[in-house]
């Protein structure tokens, strides 16, 4: 095996960040380790958002959608539990403890208190090779109905957006709002939304409307728009409103606006991540009033993300992907901010 490899290292100046494509020593596996040879990777809003230095401290190499096969094995590792050829995903969580208070909760590994993330505390997916822990690597299957570059997306963008719906206390036929529907995670949450039997109304600002459509929305709102509240009630029974919200904008302002979205009961779901500075100003009686729930979600634990690969190898989930080359990844961040659905790089 070769001794060095590729890797897109994020470097920051006063004007912002860039990646920087670099050959670094391939890294070698603990005991209890598998390294990976990457064939592709999606790219994430977290990935930008630790890169532009708003998530707090994270490696030089980010990335965790990573999709690869194993090629080598530490020397304690069960060779019957992972071998050398398995097909494997890499995603944010890189390993829990098994043992704290939140991963003895149902569903609690991905809140675990020690957990290793793969670009926080861990070089990430956005290199030829990975190491992962064999214990925690989430198996993948061999089966043509799921390339690399669709199965990429859901490691993260796409199980956090059906953990959200799972979370959101809808019920088949309701209306679910999604705040950010242009987005990646947006994107894919209209058609997990869809294929779980929701009805579905699309809030974005800019040129994403006919994308929202296409994947599937009923309707489509400005979310920019004072009128989109009132227009969104009218589409509801009663003029209630809509019984889920999920925000998946990075916006202080998505998330205000959402608020005047919510039925009365209804749940609002946080999902997207907006920089320190943008708050959501919420008085306690807006809960109150109107029984609003407020909640938070993230990724899901490796068998929702089984799951979510499910409606994707059924054909009932279609990522909407533009992939890259990795010797493309120097202006990833310009690539990010304007593609519509997920970006993937691509190893070769």
């Amino acid at each position: 095996m070769e001794n060095h490899h590729r890797a897109a290292v994020v470097t920051r100046s006063d004007t912002g960040f860039k990646f920087d494509i670099q050959n670094v020593p391939i890294p070698k596996p603990q005991p209890w380790e598998i390294l990976i040879k990457l064939s592709a990777t999606g790219v994430c809003g977290t990935d930008m958002a630790l890169a532009g230095g708003y998530l707090g401290p994270c490696r030089d190499i980010l990335g965790h959608e990573g999709v690869g096969r194993v090629v080598q094995i530490g020397s304690g590792v069960d060779p019957s539990t992972i071998k050398v050829g398995d097909r494997v995903g890499i995603a944010w969580v890189r390993d829990a403890c098994g043992q704290c208070s939140c991963c003895r909760e149902p569903g609690g590994e991905v809140r675990c208190l020690e957990q290793q993330n793969s670009g926080r505390k861990w070089d990430g997916t956005f290199a030829e090779h990975c190491l992962v822990p064999s214990r925690y690597v989430l198996t993948l299957p061999d089966d043509p109905k799921l390339p690399d570059e669709l199965v990429a997306p859901i490691l993260c963008g796409g199980v956090t957006a059906y953990k959200a719906l799972k979370a959101c206390e809808a019920t088949p036929g309701d209306w679910v709002a999604i705040v950010g529907a242009g987005g990646g995670v947006g994107g894919l949450g209209i058609q997990y939304a869809k294929a779980m039997g929701y009805r579905v109304a699309a809030v974005d600002v800019g040129p994403t409307q006919d994308f929202c459509l296409k994947m599937g929305a009923d309707a489509y709102f400005d979310g920019s728009s004072p009128d989109t509240p009132a227009k969104l009630r009218k589409l509801t029974p009663n003029d209630a409103g809509a019984k889920s919200v999920i925000v998946t904008a990075g916006s202080g302002r998505a998330y205000q606006n959402a608020l005047d979205l919510v039925a009365v009961f209804g749940t609002l779901v946080c999902v997207g991540i907006p920089p320190p500075d943008q708050a959501m100003n919420l008085h306690p009686l807006t809960l109150i009033d109107r029984g609003i729930k407020l909640i938070g979600t993230m990724v899901g634990t490796r068998t929702e993300t089984l799951e979510a690969l499910e409606f994707v190898r059924r054909g009932v989930v279609n990522p909407i992907v533009r992939t890259v080359g990795f010797s493309e990844i120097e202006d990833l961040a310009e690539r990010f901010s304007t593609t519509s659905g997920k970006l993937v790089i691509q190893f070769s």
